[in-house]
C-alpha cells in the first residue's frame, strides 16, 4: 500500500483539549505528504524560547520524524527568529529548504506551571496556520511535546496524532534460562521507563491496555498456575479475575471496556473465553478440540479475531462476538498468530511465519490485500498506534535479547524504538486525556 498524494484543505484555527488561540479566517493550502518515507515533508521546528526543563522542539521533532511523513530541517540552517509569535521571512525559510515550521515560547506561570505556546506556519503559502496554548506542571514538558506532535501531525496529514500515549510491555532480564518477566510502562517514544510491581511475583505475558479507561489486564506465570490480572494504573493496585486450573492466555479487552476475551487450556484444549467485568461471569465462545487463543475484538465489539490450529495449522479465524458463525481468514501459506484488529476497523494484524522467517503483515477483515511489513529471524506480537496508521512489535536476533521496534502502514518506515532493554508483547495506549 501508498500512501497517495493528497491535497489537504487547512483551517487556519486549531481547538484542542478545549483550548484555543482565537478565531482566524479559514485558510486553504496544499500541502503534500507523498508515499510515505520516500517524500517526507521538510519541517523545521524552532527550540521554544523560555524556561524548561528539557528540549520541547526536539521531541516534537523526533515525533513527527519517526512517523516517516516529515523530514525535520537541520538546525544548523536555521535563519534568526526574532519573535516567535510574528510570521517569520518566508524567503528565509525557503532558502533553508523548510516547507512548514513550528516555533513556540514558555513562559512559567506563578505557581510553577509551565504554559506553551506554539505556531505552526505554511512557509510555500506563506499563511498562519494553527497555534494552541498549553498550561501543565513543570515535570510535564514531554506530555507538552507530543501534544503539539499530535496537532501538528492532524493539521498536515488530515489523520489523528498517536504521540502522546504510552506502551505497556514486558520487560525482560537475566539469562535465558532464569528469565525473568516483568510489566512495565514507557512514553511511545521509549521515554519515561517504568517497572510496575507483580503482586504475585510471577512472569508476565501479554499486557494489554482498555481502550477507555487507564487499566491494563495481563497473564501472570507462577509455580501454582496462570491468572488474568487487572491493573488499575490511577489507583496503582491490581486485581485477579480469578484462578483457573488450566493455563490462560492472552487477555483482551472489548471495545467498551466491560469484558475480557483470553483462552483457557485444559488438557492440552485450548478455548476462547469471555468474561463480563461487572459481574465476573463467563462465557465459553469455542468448543473444538484444538488450540483456539488470541481473541481480539473488532472496534465496533461485534466480531472476534483468533488464532486456531482447528485446520492442521494455526491460522486466523472470525467469528461474532457470541462465538457464532466462525470462519477461516487466512488463506496464504505459513503458520498465523497474534492476531489484533486496527482501532480504525479497516486492517486486522498478525505474525505470520514462512520458512525460518517471522513477518509482521496486515490484512483486511475479510481476508483480502494480505501485505507482509517486516521480515527477520523473529518478528511478533504487533500492536496498533491509536490512530491505526503505525505497528510496534518486538524483534530478536539469534545472541541478542529483543528490542521493540515500530513499522507503518506501507512498510517502509521502520525505527527501533529508542528502550535499551530486553522487551517484548508491547500493547499501545490509547491517546491520553
Amino acid at each position: 500500500m501508498r500512501l497517495s498524494r493528497t491535497v489537504i484543505a487547512v483551517l487556519a484555527s486549531l481547538s484542542l483539549f478545549g483550548l484555543s488561540s482565537g478565531p482566524l479566517h479559514a485558510q486553504e493550502v496544499e500541502i503534500e505528504v507523498t508515499k510515505g518515507a520516500l517524500d517526507p515533508l521538510p519541517i523545521a521546528v524552532v527550540r521554544f524560547t523560555g524556561p524548561s526543563n528539557g528540549d520541547i522542539a526536539q521531541v516534537v521533532s523526533a515525533d513527527l520524524e519517526r512517523s516517516g511523513l516529515f523530514r525535520p530541517v537541520d538546525r544548523s540552517r536555521f535563519p534568526t527568529v526574532a519573535d516567535p509569535n510574528v510570521a517569520p521571512i518566508y524567503d528565509d525559510w525557503k532558502n533553508a529548504g523548510a516547507q512548514a515550521l513550528v516555533t513556540g515560547t514558555i513562559a512559567q506561570e506563578p505557581d510553577g506551571r509551565l504554559r506553551v505556546d506554539y505556531r505552526l506556519w505554511n512557509v510555500n503559502a506563506g499563511t498562519y496556520l494553527a497555534g494552541q496554548q498549553f498550561v501543565a506542571s513543570a515535570d510535564s514538558w514531554r506530555r507538552i511535546a507530543h501534544k503539539i506532535s499530535d496537532a501538528v501531525y492532524e493539521r498536515l496529514t488530515g489523520q489523528k496524532g498517536y504521540f502522546d500515549s504510552r506502551v505497556a510491555f514486558v520487560a525482560e532480564s537475566g539469562p535465558k534460562t532464569q528469565r525473568r518477566r516483568a510489566l512495565a510502562l514507557m512514553d511511545q517514544d521509549g521515554a519515561n521507563p517504568q517497572i510496575v510491581p507483580n503482586t504475585d511475583g510471577g512472569q508476565v505475558f501479554t499486557p494489554r491496555f482498555s481502550s477507555q479507561s487507564q487499566e491494563i489486564t495481563y497473564m501472570s506465570l507462577t509455580d501454582n498456575g496462570a491468572k488474568v490480572y487487572l491493573y488499575n494504573l490511577e489507583s496503582n493496585r491490581a486485581e485477579a479475575l480469578g484462578s483457573y486450573h488450566g493455563m490462560v492466555f492472552a487477555p483482551r479487552f472489548s471495545p467498551d471496556g466491560s469484558k475480557v476475551a483470553f483462552s483457557v487450556e485444559r488438557g492440552g484444549n485450548s478455548d476462547i473465553y469471555v468474561m463480563d467485568l461487572r459481574n465476573r461471569t463467563e462465557r465459553r465462545l469455542t468448543e473444538d478440540p484444538a488450540i483456539d487463543t488470541s481473541p481480539s475484538f473488532s472496534p465496533d465489539g461485534s466480531r472476534i479475531v483468533y488464532n486456531s490450529d482447528r485446520g492442521g495449522s494455526p491460522q486466523l479465524y472470525v467469528m461474532n462476538a457470541d462465538g457464532s458463525g466462525s470462519r477461516r481468514l487466512s488463506s496464504g501459506g505459513g503458520r498465523y498468530s497474534t492476531p489484533v484488529w486496527s482501532p480504525r476497523g479497516d486492517y486486522i494484524a498478525f505474525t505470520k511465519q514462512t520458512g525460518n522467517q517471522f513477518h509482521i503483515g496486515v490484512m483486511r477483515p475479510d481476508g483480502a490485500d494480505e501485505r507482509l511489513l517486516t521480515s527477520s529471524y523473529l518478528d511478533e506480537g504487533p500492536t496498533w498506534a491509536p490512530n491505526g496508521q503505525v505497528l510496534m512489535f518486538f524483534r530478536e536476533a539469534p545472541g541478542s535479547p529483543a528490542r521493540l521496534w515500530t513499522v507503518d502502514l506501507t512498510g517502509r518506515v521502520l525505527r527501533q524504538v529508542d528502550y535499551q532493554g530486553s522487551a517484548s508483547d508491547p500493547a499501545w495506549s490509547p491517546l491520553l486525556n
